[in-house]
This record gives structure tokens, sequence and C-alpha cells, in this order.
């Protein structure tokens, strides 16, 4: 009778659970984003698939899945799983896992998963009761962390660990889930409320499952719905609703005046005004903006706007991307700032963005071409025999350092995709290029 009343509390424990509890993935191929760790071959996935996974650091951004794998790690390797928070856990609760891991061992012949949130706030006493542990392979340590570990986690437990980066869910996997997370709710909603739940969540799907939650339950309310929705009685989701579910978290405006501010925060630095682009960062930031969200936006913007105008406009951006993850803010407004300064300041250019598009055109326009032969692989036995390299000339060999030769497909030759501007640094690249361009004996432009 016991049995059959925990049965029933956990049953409703489950019922009503929050949305991102309810839909925790109960295999690898249920999890939303990280293929480059968990798709079919990948390397994380192998190691757990073969139970030879050892003790790893999983970083990433809150919401990326690090608490997801590390259950479903230990369920695929039929290994126990303890975990332990580095906010609350101390020395003695660490010791107390590592006796549980040895007696697990010597009764049940079990290995141990021990799962360690927010690693990077362990000091080094309590890490390095650890070490022994991890390093006898007594404990498969798994610790998660949105810090980077090479700042704040002791370096022999480091030498002892693998580390994997997990990245913020992508928009269309967030929408997968999103959707998902509709089915599961009994709700409904077009394209545009999916996307304002996604714009609102920035790679966080624990947020996204959190916002579309609170978004369904005033959904119903609206509706005039008692309680939680049923199969029999579908909800439609709206963006207001979302912006409400938001509310403190997004702009008093809405996610229309959300989307406004970025696109005026790009366009100030696109037309090379620092003042205006200062502007709207704080603005921004002041309202909740995720850091990293505007440090995404100036790293595309800086080959999307700059490009070779300004070469080292790519390394400032991306440099600032880097700061907001290791110093966080408010200390790494000022890195942004830095970078707003020096692309809004920054000779302007689009070509590389057109010559992506026209090679794109290409590319998706006509069948693949073939490789021409003499740039085929030829180091393998045999590539000889069947004609590749043949013919290709090596640029070192010339004294310029180059030398007149074919390098796409004969259909494409006369393609030109990037054309340099004559802005900033560019005009030098223009200069260059035009020596290397050439007229073929009918006149027609080519590249070399």
């Amino acid at each position: 009778m016991t049995g059959l009343f925990e049965a029933a509390a956990e049953e409703r424990l489950r019922s009503r659970a929050p949305l991102a509890a309810r839909m925790r993935p109960h295999s690898l191929d249920e999890v939303v984003g990280q293929r480059h760790l968990v798709g079919p071959g990948a390397p994380l996935r192998v190691l757990v698939e073969r139970d030879r996974l050892t003790s790893v650091v999983l970083w990433g951004p809150p919401g990326s899945g690090k608490t997801t794998l590390a259950r479903l790690v230990a369920v695929a390797t039929k290994k126990e799983m303890v975990a332990l928070s580095a906010v609350t856990a101390g020395v003695k609760d660490v010791r107390e896992a590592i006796d549980g891991a040895r007696r697990r061992l010597g009764d049940e012949a079990r290995g141990t998963i021990l799962f360690l949130d927010e690693v990077h706030r362990f000091n080094k006493a309590q890490q390095d009761v650890l070490l022994p542990a991890v390093e006898d392979g007594l404990v498969v340590l798994i610790g998660a962390t949105t810090e980077n570990p090479f700042f704040e986690v002791n370096a022999p437990l480091m030498s002892r660990a693998t580390l994997w980066r997990l990245e913020p869910i992508g928009d269309d996997d967030m929408a997968a889930l999103v959707r998902r997370g509709l089915d599961v709710e009994h709700a409904e909603a077009d394209e545009k409320t999916v996307g304002a739940v996604v714009g609102a969540a920035e790679g966080d799907a624990r947020a996204a499952l959190t916002t579309l939650e609170v978004a369904v339950a005033l959904a119903a309310a609206r509706a005039g719905h008692a309680g939680p929705t049923s199969g029999a009685s579908t909800v439609a989701v709206t963006v207001d609703d979302v912006v409400r579910a938001r509310a403190g978290r997004l702009y008093h405006q809405g996610v229309d005046e959300h989307y406004d501010q970025v696109s005026a925060f790009i366009k100030s630095v696109r037309g090379s005004d620092p003042d205006a682009g200062l502007y709207w960062m704080a603005r921004m930031l002041e309202a909740g903006d995720d850091a990293r969200f505007v440090a995404r936006r100036l790293v595309i913007l800086a080959s999307e706007d700059i490009g070779m105008a300004d070469p080292q406009a790519l390394v400032v951006a991306d440099a600032a991307a880097r700061a907001v993850e290791m110093v966080g803010l408010p200390e790494a407004a000022l890195n942004l700032a830095h970078a707003v300064v020096y692309l809004a300041c920054a000779p302007k250019s689009n070509r590389v963005t057109l010559a992506l598009g026209r090679a794109r055109g290409d590319v998706r326009g006509d069948e693949p071409a073939e490789v021409p032969a003499h740039l085929r692989d030829s180091h393998y036995r045999a590539a000889e025999r069947i004609g590749h390299g043949a013919g290709y000339r090596y640029p070192h060999d010339w004294p310029e350092g180059w030398v007149d030769q074919q390098y796409r497909p004969a259909a494409l030759e006369g393609h030109v995709y990037y054309e340099p501007s004559g802005h900033g640094e560019e005009a030098e690249v223009a200069a260059r290029l035009g020596r290397l361009r050439v007229h073929d004996e009918g006149g027609a432009r080519r590249r070399i």
C-alpha cells in the first residue's frame, strides 16, 4: 500500500513540475542542440554509448543542457548519479559522496557519477579533496560551469578531466523545442509568437520553456479556462502573452521594441556613429539584454559591415565577446563599449558579404561541378595513376609567390565574387588583386 501511495505522489509531482522538468529528455536522441557533442557519431555520444566516459567538465551558458547531459550519461552508463551543488556543498559533503562511491563499488560493483553543479565555485581545498577519487576512477566527475574553467578550476583537476564546450541553443532548435512545449501544454501559437519566445530566451532552453509555461497560463486565464488545459481544449498563445510572461525582462514596449532597439544599435555602428552605438548598447544592457547577445551582434557586424576595410575589427569584436564570457557584467560593459567605438569608427565595407552571396548563388544554382584534376588530392597511393594533381603548379616555386592557374570548375571561371572597395585597408587589397586578375584572350575578366 505504501508503494501505491508513493507512486501516486510521484505522479502528481511530475504533473505539477515545471514544464522544463517535465520535458527533460530521456535519451541522447531527444536532446535539443549540441549536435557537435551528442549527434550521431559525435565524440561525447560515442564515449557514453561505449561506457568509456571519464571525468569531464561541461562548460556552457545557462540553459544549454549541462544538467540534462549529466543525467542522461548516468542513465546510459548504468552508474549511480550523486548530485552536489558547489554553492551549498562543503568538503564534508564531498568526502561523504566519495565514501558512498567506495561502498557502492564494493557492495554492488556499481560505479558512481558525481555531478557537481557550479564547479567553479569550489575553492582549492574542496577541489583538492576530489583529486584522488577522480584520478583513480573511483568517481566519474561531471562538473558543470558557466564560467571559463581555465580561470576558475584548479589546473590539477582540469588535467584529469576532458573539457566539453556547450553552445547556446540555436534559433531553429529552440523553435522546435517551443513547438514541442506547446504540444505538451495543449496550446498553439503562430510563428511570430514562437519567434518571440525564441528571441526572448537568447539561447537558454530553460528560460524559453519557463516563458512559454507562463504565457500559456496567461492565455488560458484570458480565454476563461479555470485550470490547466487539456487535450480537448487548446489555448491560443499570442505575442502579448509572451510579453506579459517576460515582464521585467523584456522591454516595457514589448518584443517589437526589443528588435527595434537591436536594429537601431546595428545601424548606428554601421553608420559610423559611436555615440549612438554606445547609447543603444547602454539602453539594451540596462533593459536586461544578455551581454552575450550584444557581443554576438558585434562579431557578426565586424565581418558583415567592415570586413577587409579593417581586418582588425573582427579581432576586436571577438576579444570583446571572450571578455564577456570571462569577466561578465557589469565590468564587461567596458569591453563591449571598446568594441562599439572601434567598430563604429572603422572604415566600412560590405564586399565580403556580397562576395559570399554571389558564391552561394553559384553553388545553389547549378549541380556541383567536379574539382579540376590538378587540384585533387594527390597524397595517397596510386593518385598519380588516375591523374590527380597532374599539372598543379606550386605558387612558392615562382619568384612572386603566385602563378596563373585555374582554381575553380571551368564553368565558373568568369565569375567574380569579391570586388574590394577603396575604403580603408581594402584599397590596398584592391590594388593587390588588380595585379593578379587578368584578361583572357577573349577579353572577359576572370579571377586567377
